[in-house]
């Protein structure tokens, strides 16, 4: 994957590869960066959960839209960046979301009702970025 992959193959990858950094933009127009662990969800968005409270979606509020680059488990090895619009999903609306992310990038939780409260007590949203362009990307 070298150049700028077709959106589908740069949604395979993350579909593949989980760690992530998110880029958003700060008031002062600077970048924050911020790591991150990304799923696809079933309409071809990039999904991140994270703290309602945290930098990056105060970021979001004022200008949502963001970059997301996602590594391989080798941190030279292939990697892909992905741009577009995203979209804050706060709880209640998040949860079924936030469970299907959490299959994703790590299977069953033994415990849904334990992992429900925890999304609550730590306010939690779903990020969803609409990819709008792919790339670059890189492999060795």
């Amino acid at each position: 994957m070298a150049g700028v992959p077709p959106l589908d193959d740069a949604l395979a990858f993350v579909r593949a590869q989980h760690r992530a950094v998110l880029a958003t933009t700060r008031a002062d127009g600077r970048p924050q960066l911020s790591p991150v662990v990304a799923g696809v969800d079933d309409q071809g968005h990039v999904v991140i959960s994270t703290r309602a409270g945290t930098a990056k979606v105060a970021n979001l509020r004022r200008r949502p839209a963001a970059s997301v680059l996602v590594l391989s488990d080798t941190f030279f090895g292939p990697w892909v960046q992905l741009d577009g619009p995203v979209e804050i999903v706060e709880l209640p609306d998040a949860m079924p979301g936030l469970e299907a992310y959490y299959r994703q990038v790590a299977g069953e939780h033994p415990d849904w009702d334990e992992y429900r409260r925890a999304m609550a007590a730590e306010h939690r949203v779903l990020l969803r970025l609409r990819p709008e362009r792919a790339g670059p990307a890189h492999s060795r």
